[in-house]
Formats: structure tokens, sequence, C-alpha cells
């Protein structure tokens, strides 16, 4: 009996010690081969992704106390915003579980039955006489019970691991939900406000189309212009008239966007046109190196393949066995006695060992799907990266690019209007046919719209720009954003 109980120590003891041997691979961040600076400003450095430090409110740098009250809204009231917390909640549930795998459970029970045998049960007495026992009984148990299983393999810890990285990950979700959602509401605004200053153009435009006429008009009257250049006064008119109306359509679609961005419907917000136009930031030549260390979609690609990783130890845990170590106590009585009397306990304790034997290979496909699934989300760690070079490098060629093309436009536009002066005392003077005056009206006018245009695109590429970078570009704030707690409360390995 003692070498038994010695035997069995021996054995629990050797078990014991292999406790935190995690069966799997350790994470280590995927490789990156990824350039030394960006190609089109080589001033700016690239760094490792991480989203710990706050964005800042770069949607202030546009100088629009409007356009700031919209974009406080977002966080509070945006409904994708509003999922992303829930699945952040949820994957912080999801932790919380399973850090608790770590500790025993404990149960207890209480149950009370009356019963009677069917009538004509026989048992046999000590004298081979046949009795009938259908007497009624009563039966009461109070019973607790404790379960603790033995993380010697690491199962428990790999799996606590991966949903720590499940978390993280949804962290930088719920990040990147709210700047997805701010940076469109602010492309959104910057657009309607173009939209605004068109409008504001072509309104001017008209009140010039109208005095053109009347002067057409006037010359008809008095047998010095044709018939034909009053239509053509007239067409030019109201074609522009048509134009200022059309875009109605785009300001309205924008400011229903904008609407549903701030979780509100559209019947319930309108946005009082402006008569300035948003600031355009100003880019400096050169940024600190912790620029891309904010992107959150990029933390979040990583820690998912953490995640992943550490599913590759549990379904590698499966093959060995389980220790688990069990102990049940307590009272039962089927008499009139009370319960709680000695001569009712009952109890057990003792370890357990249980093993898969033969699954046709069901383990070994688990573990293979777990490798592929990691294999995956390294492929889409290293593609959100890359993606997020391609968009910084998209936006800064984009905003050095129409730079350019703006001082070129504005130029245009003011050989547009020195020519459609000319052209317009050279039609009051009988020399050219108003023809030319309307292809000069129509040349002006476009260059003004893709003046407008192009300050409209430079807006909404700085505003893509610092939702590439993962926020302002100005120095990062020493606050940090919110994070999982990723050194839990768990035993010793």
């Amino acid at each position: 009996m003692n070498g038994n109980l010695i035997c069995r120590s021996c054995l629990l003891a050797a078990l014991a010690s292999l406790a935190g041997c995690a069966v799997g691979p350790d994470y280590q961040r995927p490789e990156l081969t990824v350039p030394a600076q960006f190609k089109e400003t080589p001033g700016w450095k690239v760094a490792e992704p991480s989203d710990k430090v706050q964005r800042g409110k770069w949607w202030e740098r546009y100088g629009d106390a409007q356009l700031n009250a919209l974009v406080s809204q977002v966080e509070v009231s945006n409904q994708n915003v509003a999922a992303a917390q829930a699945q952040y909640r949820r994957a912080q549930a999801v932790l919380g579980a399973a850090r608790a795998s770590y500790y025993p459970t404990l149960s207890g029970s209480f149950a009370a039955t009356r019963a009677q045998n069917a009538t004509g049960t026989s048992a046999s007495s000590a004298n081979n006489a046949v009795v009938t026992d259908t007497a009624i009984r009563n039966t009461d148990r109070v019973s607790l019970s404790a379960s603790w299983e033995a993380d010697v393999w690491g199962r428990i810890g790999r799996t606590v691991e991966a949903d720590t990285a499940a978390a993280q990950a949804s962290v930088a979700d719920l990040q990147a939900a709210l700047l997805s959602a701010q940076a469109t509401l602010v492309q959104s605004y910057l657009q309607l406000r173009i939209s605004d200053a068109q409008r504001r153009l072509l309104d001017a435009t008209v009140v010039a189309y109208e005095r053109s006429l009347q002067i057409t008009r006037n010359r008809y009257a008095a047998g010095v212009a044709g018939r034909l250049d009053v239509a053509q006064a007239e067409t030019q008119l109201k074609s522009t008239q048509a134009q200022a109306i059309d875009l109605g359509v785009q300001r309205t679609q924008l400011e229903h966007a904008i609407a549903l961005l701030m979780g509100k419907a559209p019947a319930d917000f309108t946005l009082p046109s402006s008569e300035t136009l948003p600031t355009l930031p100003e880019i400096p030549a050169g940024l600190p190196s912790a620029l891309l260390e904010r992107r959150p979609d990029v933390a979040a690609a990583e820690r998912r393949a953490a995640a992943a990783n550490a599913q590759i130890g549990v379904a590698q845990a499966a093959f060995f066995p389980a220790l688990t170590f069990n102990a049940t106590g307590g009272y039962q009585n089927s008499s009139l006695s009370p319960v709680m009397t000695l001569p009712n306990r009952f109890w057990s304790v003792g370890p357990a060992l249980a093993l898969t034997l033969f699954d046709a290979g069901a383990r070994s496909a688990q573990k293979e799907q777990a490798i592929a699934t990691y294999d995956q989300s390294v492929a889409a760690y290293r593609q959100t990266v890359l993606t997020a070079f391609q968009e910084v490098e998209d936006n800064l060629a984009a905003l050095r690019i129409l730079a350019d093309e703006a001082v070129v436009q504005r130029q245009a536009a003011q050989f547009a209007a020195e020519s459609l002066r000319l052209t317009s005392n050279q039609y009051q003077s009988g020399t050219v046919s108003y023809l030319n005056v309307a292809i000069t009206q129509a040349a002006a006018l476009a260059a003004e719209r893709n003046s407008l245009d192009i300050s409209g695109r430079r807006l909404v590429a700085s505003a893509a720009l610092q939702k590439a970078l993962g926020g302002d570009w100005r120095t990062p704030s020493a606050q940090p954003a919110p994070t999982v707690d990723s050194s839990p409360d768990i035993p010793e390995r």
C-alpha cells in the first residue's frame, strides 16, 4: 500500500515538474524587408509598427471650428465604432475566460429525492427468504466538488497567449475603426466645402453672365448685334445655372454621409454653407521615425499573427495526456436522522490522466490547420505593411504633384480672366462676335473650377496622408492609447 502511494507521489511530482513546458513555437515577429525611407520625401523615415501612442487631434490642423465639432461626435455616435467597441469587450471577456482555466473549478450541489420501489421488487435476506420492499424513501445529498487541470504541456498558457494577442488586436481594430470614421468624415467635409466654393463661383458667374446677356440684348435692340448673339448669351447663362443646380446633388450626398458617420439620420442633420475654405496643413520637410508606428491596422495584423502562432501550441498540446485533479466530498442520508452527521459523510480525491489513443488523424489535421492559419496571418501582416507604405507614398506624391499643378492652374485662371476681359472689350467695340466671348467665358469658368478642384484634391490628400500615417504627423503625444494587460496574474512556470 505504501509502495503504491510512493509511486503515485513520484509520478505526480514528475508530471508537475513538466508544468510550464509549453509545446509549440514561441512567437517572433515576422521579418519584413522595408525601405529605410519614403521614396517621395527622403526626410521621412519609417519604423516598426506599434499603436501605443495617441494619434492627436489631427483634424484641428485645418483651422475649422465646425469640422472640429463634427469629428468630436464620431467617437460617441458612430455605429461602426460602437460595433468595434463591442468586439473589444467580447475579446476581453474571452481572455478572462481563458485565464480562469489556470485556477480550480469549485461546484456545490444539494439534492432531495423521494422514491418508492415498484411493487413486487424482491431482495434476498440472510436466510434466502424473499421479501418485498415497497417503502417510501427520502434521500438527501449535499456535496462539494473541485477540479483542476495542471497545465503540463502549456495548452492553457498558449490559449491565454492567443487570446491576449487577439484582445490586443481588438484594441487596434477599435482604433482603426475610429481613425477610419474620422478620416472619412474629414474628407467628406472638405469635399463639401469645395462644393460650397464651387457654388459660390457659379453663382457669381451667373450674375456676370446676366449682365452680359443684358448688354447683348441692348445691342440687339440697337441693331448692332444679331439674334444669334442673344441666343449664345442665353445658352451660356442657362448652362451655368444648370451646373450650379447640379452641384446640389453632390453636396446633399456628402451632407448625408457626414450625418451617417455621426450616427444620425440624414433628416436630422443640416450643415450650413461656409464662406471660407479650411486651411491646407503645411507638410514639413522631415518627420520623426515613429510615424508609421501608430497605424492600428498594422498593429492588429501583427497581433493576429501572434495569436495564430499560439494556436499552433494549443493544437500540438492535444497530442499529450491531460492531467486533472478531482476531489468530491459531502453528506448523503436516506433515513430520518440529520444528514450533516459523520456517518453520512463521503469523499473521494485523486488524479486522472486522459489521452486520445486514436482519432483517425483529426489532431494532425487540426495542427496543420493552425499552421496554415499562421502562415495566412503572416502574409496578411506583410501585405498590410506594404499597403501602408503604398498609401503614404501615394498621398505624398499626390500632394507634391498637386502643389505644382495648383501653381500652373492658378496662372491659367489668371490668363483666362485676362482673355475674357479683352474679348469682352472687343465685343463691345464690335470687332469680334459674341461666339468669341462665349468661348472665353467657358474657358475662364473652367479654369477657375479646375483651380478649386485642385485645392479640394490637395485637402483630401492631406487627410488621406494623415490617416495613412496613423494620425497627426507632428510629434505624437506621450499619453498611451488603450491597451490590453499582457501580464496577467498567472502561476509561475
